[in-house]
């Protein structure tokens, strides 16, 4: 077990990346026999130090030290060859300096594979975090087929400012999606809590608009407790469209915070459901929020087949080199017949080749379409999850 453990990182099952040591290799073949054939004057073998070099750049300690020690061994050779190896001191010289060289570079591939490993384990409890903030939204709930995509800002980062969770309630599901003001890792602490004040209090409130108070609320006591300065108060505040389709029902009915409004594809068709009576974003009801008279909840229709499209302004602020904006609602036209997982693939590609890979903002998006409604006695079976799509 003791020889297994410490030779295991030189004898490991075949990959194509370990093709890569024939550079190594040859290139110490090629040197020793150039070396063995110029004229005695001539001295090649401090170019073997280079093989090891080149190792490192792709390989692990083991094996880099292993093409150190051959380095090493080709370095031997040639004095031996000419019959100088324990007769000329700068041949002896020679093999020293390319053997403490050798170790210094191994020793540097342990470091750099101790980093690699912690940063793999940070990594690791970061994604996870991350994930268990952010949760991938159910394949299908009741009549509803949903598929939701995120796209962060950030490189490395799963999640950042823009967020969206989903809840069934007695008589349907209840949606939110938002976008708290900034982006990246900065905003997860003010996501965090309005997804945490959702998930807990979505189905206690009968009306959209005392949902959208009570979250106003948790909001603003959030902002009071943690936000520094009392001036900074205003500068934080979260967007955010409340959604309910009721499954017995063909309608949905949302109340608006401050959120770009929604698109509709029926019929082939494509429509930007207005929001009649926009409300303030979360967070700007002072310290002891807003009330529900505040906020006011509009109806439309949504029958079978059709689809509704939920996204963030980090969608549409998405510029190309031109500096021209995404045009979203045009895009979406040429999918209209996709189910939600094709449409929102699309979408993905389609914008990310709009604004050459770099998103200025983080970008979500939701698409439910409302299917059939399913036999009773399938009716329990609907919270199967399924695979989100991921940047």
């Amino acid at each position: 077990m003791g020889v297994q453990r410490h030779f295991g990182g030189l004898w490991q099952p075949w990959q194509p990346s370990h093709a890569l040591l024939v550079l190594p290799v040859a290139l110490i073949a090629v040197i020793t026999v150039i070396d063995l054939n110029v004229p005695a004057d001539v001295h090649l073998g401090p170019l073997l130090v280079v093989a090891p070099a080149l190792t490192a750049s792709f390989a692990g300690p083991w094996r880099t030290g292993a093409i150190g020690l051959l380095a090493v061994m080709a370095q031997v050779y040639i004095g031996l060859h000419f019959g100088v190896l324990f007769t000329e001191r700068n041949v002896m010289i020679q093999i020293l300096a390319l053997s403490v060289l050798s170790a210094m570079i191994v020793f540097f591939c342990v470091v750099r594979a101790r980093r690699q490993q912690e940063l793999a384990k940070v990594r690791s409890v970061a994604e996870a975090a991350q994930k268990a903030l952010l949760r991938p939204l159910p394949h299908r709930i009741g009549p509803l087929h949903i598929a939701s995509l995120y796209l962060a800002a950030e490189e490395e980062a799963e999640v950042g400012g823009d967020l969206y969770t989903a809840t069934r309630t007695d008589s349907g599901t209840r949606l939110i999606i938002g976008d708290v003001r900034g982006k990246g890792l900065a905003a997860i602490g003010e996501s965090a809590l309005l997804l945490g004040a959702f998930r807990e209090t979505a189905h206690r409130h009968p009306t959209l608009p005392e949902l959208a108070a009570a979250l106003d609320r948790s909001v603003c006591r959030y902002l009071t407790d943690f936000i520094e300065s009392d001036r900074d108060i205003p500068e934080h505040f979260i967007t955010a469209l409340l959604l309910e389709i009721p499954h017995e029902e063909p309608a949905a009915r949302m109340t608006d915070c401050g959120h770009p409004p929604p698109l509709l594809l029926s019929r082939h068709r494509v429509t930007t459901v207005p929001s009649l009576h926009p409300a303030p974003p979360l967070g700007m009801g002072g310290m002891s929020g807003a009330g529900p008279d505040r906020y006011t909840t509009d109806e439309i229709a949504f029958a079978s087949g059709d689809m509704l499209l939920l996204y963030t302004d980090g969608v549409t602020e998405a510029r190309d080199r031109n500096g021209a904006f995404y045009p979203l609602a045009q895009r979406v036209a040429n999918w209209t017949s996709c189910d939600p997982e094709s449409l929102l693939h699309h979408l993905r590609l389609d914008l990310l080749a709009h604004c050459h890979g770099h998103l200025d903002d983080d970008a979500a998006l939701i698409a439910i379409r409302r299917t059939p409604a399913p036999q009773a006695r399938h009716r329990l079976g609907t919270f199967r999850r399924a695979d989100g799509i991921r940047h």
